[in-house]
């Protein structure tokens, strides 16, 4: 059986079709166009490429492929009251209309949820859905630690523990990337920017009740910038603040002996690679997987029908 997933994030159109006889998975994605020294697009402009770039992203993906049994798609950031961002309208309303014309359930989650499936396909534990299990889901709308519990209609229900409280990870990486003279999404070339520097400076997180604060490490990094520090110190620095206020995360707020990593900041080898280093259990999605993509929206609607 076929399933296809659809996400429409505020930096990616993708699609994905899961085929549940061969545990395969064909993906597709674009990002959405950005404009240099831009961080990002406006909602409005989200919803007019997604749009656009839909109807590709989806034949891409679907290839010869047909016989779709069900639809799963990311209609909110997180599973909670009041999630909403209107570029996620343009995959809900794709996937509506395909689950009329071809009479076939469409499943609802959220963008979190959908990240954290993709991680547990891309290192094969699918069976952490029905356990309990903590998850960092790091990217440029999250810095969350979460409690996932097994749901019955959720799948996953994922209770925030703890989150950072004022910047995301994700927006560090990118303010700080443009800051530099990069492309937006940053991530791919700060990490290759920041392999020429070193860990020259303290390192200092300050938290707001047990939560890290991350405008403090931008401020810093406008100053250092300033004061002609090289840009692969400054980026060594904010990919290490990130690495450091992560690691207090786990060791104040992880209750689980299993930790799942998921999001796009995560494909970065310089913030694994520490972590790695911690103890429990840690499961680290793979590289395409980590930032925003369908994979798991089509997961969640092959175990909606299935469970």
């Amino acid at each position: 059986m076929l399933y296809l997933g659809l996400d429409t994030s505020n930096y990616t159109t993708s699609a994905a079709v899961y085929d549940s006889e061969t545990g395969q998975v064909y993906m597709a994605g674009k990002l959405l166009p950005v404009k240099p020294g831009e961080l990002g697009v406006r909602q409005s402009d989200a919803l007019f490429h997604h749009t656009v770039q839909l109807p590709g992203v989806v034949a891409e993906a679907m290839g010869v492929r047909e016989n779709i049994a069900a639809v799963g798609v990311s209609s909110r950031p997180r599973n909670i009251e009041g999630s909403y961002m209107p570029c996620f309208l343009a995959g809900v309303t794709a996937a509506e209309i395909l689950g009329s014309v071809s009479k076939i359930p469409v499943h609802k989650t959220s963008h979190q949820v959908g990240h954290i499936l993709a991680a547990l396909y891309s290192v094969g534990r699918h069976d952490l859905v029905n356990t309990k299990f903590n998850a960092l889901h790091i990217s440029g709308g999250t810095t969350d630690m979460l409690l996932c519990t097994p749901d019955e209609d959720e799948i996953i229900r994922c209770e925030i523990v703890a989150a950072s409280a004022d910047l995301k990870a994700g927006q560090l990486v990118d303010r700080v990337g443009v800051m530099l003279g990069l492309k937006f999404p940053c991530g791919p070339e700060l990490e290759k920017l920041a392999t020429g520097g070193d860990s020259l400076i303290k390192i200092d997180v300050p938290t707001k009740n047990g939560n890290p604060c991350f405008s403090g490490a931008e401020n810093k990094c406008r100053k250092m910038l300033e004061d002609n520090v090289p840009p692969s110190i400054i980026a060594h620095y904010a990919l290490e603040y990130i690495e450091t206020a992560l690691m207090k995360m786990i060791a104040f707020h992880a209750s689980c002996d299993t930790i799942v990593f998921a999001g796009g900041v995560m494909s970065n080898r310089m913030i694994r690679e520490s972590l790695e280093k911690m103890g429990r259990e840690k499961l680290f999605a793979a590289p395409g997987y980590s930032s925003d993509n369908a994979v798991g929206a089509a997961i969640y609607a092959y175990l909606k029908e299935t469970k």
